[in-house]
């Protein structure tokens, strides 16, 4: 915070994870916190604060410099696995229990801890540089800092906010500033005048607010209310002008922090089945250190000998398993961030990017994510004709007739029949222009652009200078039509309206009345007086459901908005009627009677305003769309074709959504849509689902409200049916509404889920979701910054799944396994050899064999593995459907488990007895013989597993089988030197390695000759 003068817009935007909900740290008694309490804030007085608010900071880091360590060793031991290899490392000082040399323990141990350690480093290190950019960002400010209420504003007294990032919303909302300050020579008397603002307790609701403002060095003392309309929340944004405000609520009790879910700690369901396949290699491990042990009679001191098994064979739970996963998804993090095809791409979860191979349903909002809020005017409608982008020249060309051409042109009259034909269309398409121009709460706003003033530009309606402001995008996109026709709006107040014709006359309007648009009526309306002529004219425009029963019969209008919907255009209908001036006076009687009535008030206004809406003169349809994304629609149908359902969860209106679903092709062409219809009680939702629950493969539309009464009275039938559906939309959802909806797709259905969204209206749905996206566009970072992984554009999120998602999902599954694999290889030899020689706890290799076994001999070529692949990505892309088959889980299951543990059985065994049958003389050749082939046939089978040779994988092969070469140099202690340079030792080593490989080689081949898996047909 700085206190730079003069003041500048407020455009700060901020991200809160709330870690931790009862405020800046654990401790919430530092921060002088208990319950939410109503607060009188004093202006320029904070020596008469009566309470300790929350610092206005944000902190993501799990560690501090002091719990770092720690911590981070307790999250490490708190699971029983790496416990277990510890108190194996422990059990080392234990003469009794002690196997061999204390480094072949604790060097592997020690391994893994420090890799954990350096990547926990590195997520701290990139969390605190990102909370330090937003907690850096300047407020300028006259006093405490925080989430703003207005005290001043601008011209006109008023300001535009724009709320999507907070509830989703595209419409900008008007805010009007404290009446009473608006008097005031400058901003910084705010500080010297005697006032406090009374507000009241935080809580959830982002749509109401209850407040007083209070001056008392008046005479009297001003008391003024304050409501929503008074408040600016925090994840707002300014849309254009300067307010200074006072702040009310900060840190944990913004309106935008309660609505946001406390993020969770993601574990990957891969890890949950690789830790659940650990669990059965332990239960393995002690079934056979007991069956050893019964073998032996429980002779002696058995106890001891258990324990000793223990340690003998607990290579069959691979200490090196976790630490290579991990490694592994560091790599494909890598990967993720610096492909070329998805730049801007980051990884801000490196420990779940499995999870992106075996999403199931895919969960998005709408605004700013599929499409970019820009709306487009694509069409005008007269019913006889149709104009597109393709001919709105013949548009401009009719306006200009209008306006240009002398009101009685004699030769005009004397023109064929097909002339006044063409002039009754000029006229009609005149007139629609003009509406549409009229019909609006659109404000043209000037600013200096560094040639000229504002007041310049103001005055001479200056064209570069001009910006439009309005409460909906739908509407500036229709003002800047008509601009583009000849027909622009350069002027207007409370009470007139100026429009400028391709001549460059100016038209005066006075406004005598506005209805506005609301979401029960559906349409906006507007009574006006065209000063030139004196003619009344009453204009509206809405949605075609309600504008159908107030226009004049024709036989055209449902038909076309149909076809116009069909398209994912929003249509609007356009329509007017002439008043007389005593139909107007008798109407503006009763109009302002009904606004005085105290009871019944709405009910009665509306009566009046529909003794209007009868028998409308039909002028014309509108076309608006609003343009997605970037290949949003090729994105979609790749997700569709992978078996991913998606939901589209928005804060907008329904009839916004449902254009938006057939624009992006959410929902096809073919299928139907169910719109369910608004319940209030249990009888209404009941009746509606059963409704519903007719229909056959079509997609369903439900506003929150409905969504609310269904999950309270029938959660398990509604989520039952909706998950049958192949598209969902959910509209008017709340922030925490969409995350219940997460929640309860993963409780039902068992299935992974993706959550993307661009807001900060998504973060708690991003935070429940299996895997959180965040769109990071021009609407800020919140959603990015509390995502998994963060996209420039929807389009990469096709890549995402399809290639690296996919990749990192087999190739962990190919690791794992491989993992497995190699340490319960060694695991048999051991049995076998303890079994031969009288059930013995002696191990078979000892000191540095049994460390360089798992590391510099076999490390790389495994770990080689995070590189393989069975299909190119620009196949993956060509063909979703091979994404579809990751859904079962069949890379990592039960039955690949049982094969690979077969496997290692099976050359275990042949190896360990190949060598002992083939021995000669001393124990010493056993060693050798037996590890020489181990080291080959596990350099053999990554060489039988791999489907995608890469250079680096043939490197880490050379490098493997040259470092165990070079390494029998230093291992004379354990085998004899002299003995591996015989033919002897060579021509058995070779036999071994075949028998124990070569019928793999064999079962490999005839599986793809016979029956080859599904890609093997795309590769060839």
């Amino acid at each position: 915070m700085t206190d730079n003068i003069p003041l500048q817009p407020v455009r700060h935007k901020k991200r809160h994870d709330n870690k931790h909900k009862n405020g800046c740290c654990p401790w919430s008694g530092c921060c002088g916190m208990g319950d939410f309490r109503p607060r009188t804030v004093w202006l320029g007085h904070p020596e008469k604060r009566e309470q300790r608010y929350p610092r206005n900071v944000i902190n993501n880091q799990k560690y501090n410099f002091f719990t770092f360590l720690p911590g981070v060793l307790f999250n490490q031991f708190k699971y029983f696995f790496n416990l277990y290899f510890l108190l194996l490392a422990c059990s080392q000082f234990v003469n009794e229990l002690r196997l061999g040399a204390l480094y072949t323990y604790w060097v592997p141990l020690g391994f893994v801890l420090i890799i954990t350690i350096v990547r926990e480093a590195v997520e701290e290190i990139r969390c605190f540089l990102r909370d330090k950019e937003v907690n850096s960002q300047i407020y300028s400010k006259l006093s405490t800092r925080g989430e703003l209420l207005f005290s001043l504003g601008h011209m006109g007294c008023s300001c535009f906010l724009r709320t999507d990032q907070l509830d989703g919303e595209t419409d900008w909302k008007l805010r009007l500033p404290v009446a009473c300050t608006q008097r005031l020579p400058t901003a910084g008397d705010l500080l010297q005048i005697r006032s406090y603002v009374y507000a009241e307790e935080p809580n959830i609701d982002i749509h109401n607010f209850v407040g007083t403002f209070t001056r008392e060095d008046g005479d009297p003392p001003v008391n003024e209310s304050l409501s929503i309309e008074n408040t600016l929340w925090a994840s707002t944004v300014i849309a254009s002008g300067t307010v200074v405000g006072v702040v009310i609520y900060t840190g944990k009790e913004l309106r935008s922090v309660m609505n946001t879910s406390n993020p969770r700690h993601k574990i990957g369901l891969f890890d949950l089945e690789v830790n659940c396949l650990t669990k059965i290699l332990f239960g393995a491990l002690v079934v056979v250190s007991l069956v050893m042990v019964a073998l032996q009679h429980f002779a002696g001191r058995w106890y001891l000998q258990i324990f000793r098994f223990l340690l003998l064979f607990s290579n069959i739970v691979p200490i090196s398993l976790r630490v290579n996963l991990d490694m592994g998804k560091m790599v494909f993090s890598w990967m993720i961030k610096k492909d070329s095809k998805i730049p801007g791409t980051v990884v801000r979860a490196s420990t779940i990017p499995e999870q992106l191979g075996r999403i199931s349903y895919l969960l998005t909002d709408k605004t700013g994510t599929l499409t970019m809020n820009e709306m487009v005017f694509r069409r005008l409608h007269l019913g006889t004709v149709a104009y597109g982008m393709d001919s709105m020249d013949e548009v401009q060309s009719h306006v200009f007739s209008a306006y240009t051409q002398p009101p009685h042109d004699f030769a005009a009259s004397r023109a064929p029949a097909t002339t006044k034909v063409r002039k009754t269309i000029s006229s009609r398409v005149h007139e629609a222009v003009k509406a549409i121009a009229l019909v609006h709460n659109v404000t043209p706003v000037y600013e200096a652009n560094g040639v000229t003033d504002q007041a310049e530009a103001e005055q001479h309606y200056e064209d570069t200078c001009r910006v439009y402001q309005a409460s909906s995008p739908d509407e500036v996109s229709l003002v800047q039509w008509t601009e583009s026709v000849g027909l622009t709006l350069v002027g207007r107040d409370q009470s007139s309206m100026q429009l400028r014709t391709p001549s460059g006359q100016i038209l005066n309007f006075t406004i005598l009345q506005i209805f506005p648009f609301t979401y029960e009526s559906k349409r906006m309306g507007i009574i006006v007086r065209d000063e030139s002529t004196g003619e009344i004219t009453f204009y509206m425009k809405g949605a075609d459901v309600v504008m159908s029963g107030i226009v004049q019969y024709n036989d055209w209008l449902e038909e076309e908005c149909g076809n116009m919907a069909r398209e994912g255009l929003r249509v609007l209908v356009v329509a007017k009627k002439s008043l007389t001036e005593d139909q107007y006076q008798d109407f503006e009687a009763r109009y302002v009677q009904a606004k005085l009535s105290v009871h019944d008030r709405s009910l009665k206004v509306a009566t009046v305003i529909e003794s209007l809406e009868m028998e409308m003169e039909l002028l014309c349809l509108t076309g608006v769309e609003d343009q997605l994304q970037a290949d949003v629609r090729p994105t979609l149908e790749i997700l569709r074709n992978a078996g991913i359902k998606v939901w589209m969860l928005t804060g907008d209106k329904l009839e916004t959504a449902t254009c938006t679903a057939k624009n992006a092709h959410l929902v096809t062409r073919n299928q139907d849509i169910h719109v369910f219809r608004p319940v209030t009680t249990r009888s209404e939702a009941h009746l509606e689902l059963n409704a519903f629950r007719r229909k056959h493969d079509c997609a369903l539309v439900i506003s929150g409200d409905s969504l609310e009464v269904c999950l309270k009275f029938y959660e398990y039938e509604f989520m039952e049916l909706a998950c049958q559906c192949p598209a969902v939309v959910c509209c008017r959802c709340a922030p925490t509404q969409k995350a219940q909806i997460v929640r309860l797709l993963k409780e039902r259905t068992g299935k992974l889920t993706c959550a993307v969204g661009d807001g900060g209206n998504d973060v708690s749905m991003i935070q429940e979701a299996d895997c959180g996206v965040g769109v990071e566009g021009k609407e800020g970072k919140q959603a990015s910054l509390a995502a998994d992984f963060s996209v420039t554009q929807f389009k990469h999120l096709g890549r995402l799944l399809m290639v690296h998602g996919r990749n990192s999902y087999k190739r962990s599954a190919a690791l794992s396994q491989f993992v497995i694999h190699r340490s319960l290889c060694i695991s048999t030899m051991q049995a076998v050899f303890s079994s031969v020689f009288y059930f013995a706890s002696v191990p078979l290799y000892q000191g540095f064999l049994i460390i360089g076994y798992s590391t510099i001999y076999t490390m790389f070529p495994v770990f080689s593995l995070v590189l393989d692949k069975d299909v190119k990505s620009e196949v993956a892309m060509l063909y979703p459907e091979l994404y579809k088959d990751l859904l079962k889980g069949r890379p990592l299951s039960f039955k690949t488990f049982l094969i690979w543990v077969l496997i290692s059985i099976y050359q275990g065994s042949i190896i360990m007895y190949g060598a002992l049958l083939l021995f000669e003389s001393e124990f010493v050749h056993i060693v050798a013989i037996s590890f020489t082939s181990l080291i080959l046939t596990e350099l053999l089978m990554v060489a039988l597993t791999v489907q995608t040779w890469h250079w680096l994988m043939v490197v880490a092969e050379l490098l493997s089988l040259a470092c165990y070469v070079a390494s029998l140099v230093f291992l004379h202690e354990f085998i004899d030197i002299y003995f591996i340079a015989t033919l002897s030792f060579v021509w058995k080593v070779t036999v071994i390695t075949l028998v124990s490989c070569l019928p793999l080689y064999v079962l490999k081949y005839l599986r793809r000759r016979f029956s080859p898996p599904s890609y093997s047909k795309l590769t060839s």
